[in-house]
């Protein structure tokens, strides 16, 4: 008898609970998609895709555990579920500090600036001049724009 045996006898184990507990689980899905709607009429601002990550996380961890028997499985897969989670945090929340700096003038990096209309000028130019088409000549001539290092 191999040292395996006693753990995988190959038979299959159900893990039967009561009817009243998954209609109790759907329950508590039903209401939190209730909850993610209502959330949504409301302006918590950027709270408001925070709230909506919570409560799906918190609906997927329950399908997970109870209807798929995550709840009766080897630890290591509870634990790559919640690393999921969390590494899907980490990069939304990277994102989205990202997205939010994206339209900050920075000097120190090359920044640049139109002197004529003060828009941010396009980065695939030259560090220190960008060449702007002329507003009235129908892009027949070009302005030149100074830029953040001189």
């Amino acid at each position: 008898m191999n040292a395996h045996a006693h753990h995988d006898d190959g038979k299959v184990h159900a893990h039967i609970a009561p009817a009243l507990f998954y209609w109790g689980i759907f329950g508590a899905l039903i209401f939190l998609t209730f909850l993610t709607v209502a959330v949504s009429y409301v302006d918590f601002g950027a709270a408001n895709t925070v709230i909506a990550m919570v409560v799906a996380t918190i609906k997927a961890t329950l399908v997970a555990t109870f209807f798929m028997h995550l709840l009766h499985d080897k630890l290591f897969n509870s634990i790559v579920l919640v690393m999921s989670f969390v590494f899907l945090g980490i990069f939304l929340f990277l994102t989205s500090e990202d997205m939010s700096t994206r339209n900050q003038l920075d000097e120190a990096n090359g920044a640049r600036r139109y002197v004529k209309n003060g828009e941010i000028a396009p980065s695939a130019f030259p560090h220190t001049m960008v060449v702007a088409p002329h507003a009235e000549g129908h892009g027949e001539g070009h302005e030149k724009v100074e830029g953040a290092h001189h």
